[in-house]
C-alpha cells in the first residue's frame, strides 16, 4: 500500500485537503487519537478525477440493483451521515437486513470493511452490496452487461480504465469516490492542534473520562478512534445464543463468536443508530450500554466490564464524542450517464 496525500472533491469547485499526521504512542503499539494521517491508497488503483466522477455516478445510480430501485446512497446518504437512521437496512422489494448500514465516512482509514470484516479493501466492499439478494439483489455479470449497454458509461470506462465496464472497474471508481468522503477538522482536532477554546470544558473533561475511566479508547484507539480489531459486547444475545454470530462466520474461531468491528467515533453523533443492531438509539443509550459492561455471556470482550460512571462523566463523555464531528464534503446527487 503506498500511502499518498491527495485532494477530495467537495462542493462545486472546492477542494478538501486531508490531514497528515498521527503515529504509535509513546507506549508503542497503541495508536494515539492524533492527526490522521494521509488516506492510504492501493497501487493499481490510482486516485484520479474523472475516476472520482465515475464512482460518484455508480455510487448514486440504482440501475445496479436488480429493480432499478436501490443505490449505494439508499443506505448511506449524504444528507444523514453517510448512513441511514433506519435500525437495519432495507433493500429490493422493501427486504430488511439484520445489520445497520453504518457510515462511509472515513472508511478509507478502515482495516477491513463491514461489521465482519469479510472485505479487506474498499474495492471489495464496493461490490458486495450488488449481489447480497437482501439488499441489491443483482449480480455483478449483469451489472456489466446493463453498464456496457450505457453509451455514456461505456465511454467513461475505456476514458478511465482503458476497457469497458467489468466488476473490477466498478469496484475501483466507487472505492475512489468513497476514498472522497473524509471528515474535516472537528473541534477536537482544532484542539489538538493548539485552538483550547475550540472544545468546552466538558468536552476536555469528557477526554479525560474517554481516555481513563471510560476504557473507551482500549477499542476506540487510533486517529479514527478504531482499532480495527473485533470485539464481543454481547449485543444481541439472547438465552438461546447469538443472533448474529458475527465475525465468527467467517473465521469459525471461537473467540470471534459474537464479535464485531469497533466502529469509528468521528461524525458518530450524526449516524444513529448505533451498534451492528441498531439497538441503541441515542449516543446516551450507547454509554448506558458500555456502563453497564455490555451484556454478559460466554465470550465478552474483557474488555467489557461495569464502569460506574457518574451522571456527569456520562454527559462529559457524551461532550466529549459531539467535539468529534467534523464537516464533510457537501455532495449533490449526479447525473447519471444515458
Amino acid at each position: 500500500m503506498k500511502k499518498i496525500v491527495f485532494y477530495c472533491l467537495a462542493s462545486a469547485g472546492s477542494l478538501l485537503l486531508l490531514t497528515r499526521g498521527g503515529g504509535l504512542s509513546a507506549g508503542g503499539g497503541f495508536l494515539s487519537n492524533g492527526i490522521r494521517p494521509a488516506v492510504s491508497v492501493p497501487a493499481d488503483n490510482p486516485q484520479t478525477d474523472a475516476k472520482i466522477r465515475l464512482g460518484k455516478q455508480l455510487y448514486f445510480d440504482k440501475r445496479l440493483s436488480a429493480d432499478n430501485t436501490i443505490s449505494c446512497a439508499t443506505c448511506h446518504a449524504p444528507g444523514t451521515g453517510w448512513a441511514n437512521h433506519g435500525a437495519t437496512d432495507t433493500g429490493i422489494k422493501g427486504q430488511v437486513g439484520g445489520r445497520n448500514s453504518g457510515s462511509i465516512i472515513d472508511s478509507a482509514y478502515m482495516k477491513s470493511q463491514f461489521w465482519d470484516g469479510r472485505a479487506a479493501t474498499l474495492e471489495a466492499q464496493a461490490v458486495g452490496p450488488i449481489a447480497n439478494p437482501i439488499e441489491m439483489g443483482e449480480t455483478l455479470e449483469n451489472v456489466v452487461l446493463k453498464l456496457n449497454a450505457i453509451p455514456g458509461y461505456k465511454a467513461q470506462f475505456r476514458d478511465v480504465f482503458g476497457t469497458d465496464a467489468s466488476a473490477d472497474a466498478i469496484g475501483k471508481a466507487i472505492a475512489a469516490f468513497e476514498r472522497t468522503i473524509i471528515s474535516g477538522p472537528s473541534p477536537y482536532d482544532r484542539y489538538l492542534r493548539g485552538e483550547t477554546g475550540a472544545m468546552p470544558a466538558s468536552a476536555v473533561r469528557g477526554l479525560a473520562v474517554f481516555n481513563g475511566k471510560g476504557h473507551c479508547s482500549a477499542c476506540h484507539s487510533g486517529p479514527s478512534f478504531s482499532d480495527g480489531g473485533f470485539h464481543n459486547l454481547g449485543v444481541g444475545f439472547e438465552k438461546g445464543g447469538f443472533k448474529d454470530e458475527g465475525r465468527y462466520k467467517m473465521t469459525a474461531a471461537a473467540k470471534d463468536l459474537g464479535a464485531f468491528k469497533t466502529p469509528g467515533l468521528r461524525n458518530t453523533a450524526q449516524t444513529y443508530p448505533y451498534l451492528h443492531d441498531g439497538s441503541e438509539k441515542t449516543l446516551e443509550a450507547v454509554i448506558d450500554f458500555y456502563d453497564r459492561g455490555g451484556v454478559p455471556n460466554g465470550n465478552l470482550d474483557r474488555l467489557m466490564v461495569p464502569l460506574h460512571l457518574t451522571v456527569k462523566e456520562k454527559a462529559d463523555l457524551l461532550s466529549f464524542l459531539n467535539s468529534l464531528t467534523g464537516p464533510v464534503p457537501e455532495i449533490k446527487e449526479p447525473e447519471l450517464p444515458n
